[in-house]
């Protein structure tokens, strides 16, 4: 029984698991539920989500990746071994293949730590790709032709912003600032404003069902519950679209920014494709409410949502190991 070729969307938020010939046959939280007493690891993926916020003093569900790159080499190995293990690909005498994709500005020392955590959780070889170029092949573009295609993943961690030509990254630029940072800011804004305390998973559920970051693009109200810093008891408050605009706008405009940069050291011929072929968007953070809109206002091209954003990367995998002997840098 031979093995099978894996690719691995390993993100912030999410990781996503592309099994050669079989399509995306995982996608779970990036969570592990760990005992503190024990080590021991007690839930990996949605289980562990789950706790978030709610668990006892001895039992912490850690997030291994911080901004893209690993932040705790044992979890992030552990929730790895968990997920390949659970899928049943390693063969009776050999190990699977893995593609990993990694934000384009990772130093050498983070590239290092993911390959070495893919092999440990048993990979036989090991291959690392920029996550723009996978997230831009997913999303069905042609990247291999001597013409321009741009490209902005929004994860949970980062946002990486590329353009492509003749299958490689012409220029790019990554950012620090995602879906992450936007739970943060919506929390923080209703902790300044209302005085009360919300957690991370109200904040990204606020986000998802009345967020938008184009102005007057929604006009949702919305129901939410927290604990009232003044009196320290639950209350519940009624909060709109507009205001979740306005949390989000500074981040948003990092992310635009970013994009004008790229823009800007863009070689003009690729920049005149550009104009011809827009921008894609892909990662969770493209479904974000207003984001093409918003984009296409300021940097006066046109800007799609590709199919399915959150599948991106890990489609891109899969089209990629097929072509792994080709395709990839050794």
């Amino acid at each position: 029984m031979f093995s099978k070729d894996i690719g691995i969307d390993l993100g912030t938020a999410n990781v996503l698991i592309h099994l050669k010939g079989k399509g995306i046959v995982l996608n779970e939280p990036s969570v592990v539920a760990i005992d503190k007493k024990t080590n021991k690891v007690l839930a990996v993926g949605e289980e562990a989500r789950q706790m978030v916020g709610r668990t006892p003093g001895n039992i912490i569900a850690i997030r291994p990746l911080k901004d893209g790159v690993i932040a705790d080499f044992d979890v992030t190995e552990a929730m790895l071994k968990h997920f390949i293990n659970k899928l049943d690909v390693k063969g009776f005498l050999s190990k699977p293949r893995i593609l990993i994709c990694c934000p384009t500005n990772i130093t050498s020392v983070e590239q290092k730590a993911i390959r070495e955590a893919a092999e440990k959780s048993g990979g036989k070889k090991v291959y690392l790709e920029e996550e723009p170029k996978v997230a831009a092949i997913g999303a069905g573009m042609d990247i291999f032709q001597p013409s321009g295609n741009m490209v902005v993943d929004i994860g949970g961690g980062t946002t990486d912003v590329a353009v492509l030509s003749m299958g490689d990254i012409v220029t790019s630029e990554s950012i620090k600032v995602a879906g992450d940072v936007f739970d943060n800011d919506i929390l923080q804004y209703i902790k300044k404003e209302y005085k009360l305390l919300i957690g991370e998973r109200t904040a990204e559920n606020i986000k998802t069902t009345i967020g938008t970051v184009f102005p007057g693009g929604r006009d949702d109200t919305m129901d939410i519950r927290g604990r009232d810093m003044v009196t320290g008891l639950p209350r519940t408050i009624e909060i709109n679209s507009e205001e979740i605009e306005h949390a989000l706008r500074e981040s948003v405009s990092m992310i635009v920014q970013a994009a004008k940069d790229v823009l800007e050291k863009t070689p003009p011929e690729l920049s005149a494709d550009i104009i011809d072929r827009g921008v894609i968007l892909t990662g969770g953070g493209a479904l974000l409410h207003g984001i093409d809109q918003l984009l296409i206002e300021e940097l006066k091209v046109p800007v799609f949502v590709a199919e399915n954003p959150m599948d991106c990367v890990a489609v891109g995998t899969g089209i990629m190991l097929d072509n792994i002997d080709r395709a990839v840098n050794k």
